[in-house]
């Protein structure tokens, strides 16, 4: 079976936020979303908005250097 870097969607409570999306970000997001509810068993696909928090919050946990200067933030001057 394939494996995602997102697994269960936690509810949380939300900020809410507008964005704009190009259409092609958008599309996968809906095939994601489909992947994503397939894999998990979840009835339904998953809506592109319940996936941007979760994707976001992915991304900044891998991002090494992100993670390092939220340990150190003196270091962050140039």
């Amino acid at each position: 079976m394939t494996k995602l870097k997102l697994g269960s969607l936690l509810d949380d409570r939300p900020v809410k936020l507008s964005i704009e999306l190009p259409a092609s970000v958008h599309r996968d997001l809906v095939a994601y979303g489909e992947l994503l509810a397939q894999i998990t068993g979840t009835t339904g696909p998953i809506e592109p908005v319940k996936l941007i928090a979760p994707m976001l919050e992915r991304f900044m946990a891998t991002d090494r250097v992100f993670a390092k200067a939220r340990r150190n933030p003196s270091s962050n001057t140039e």
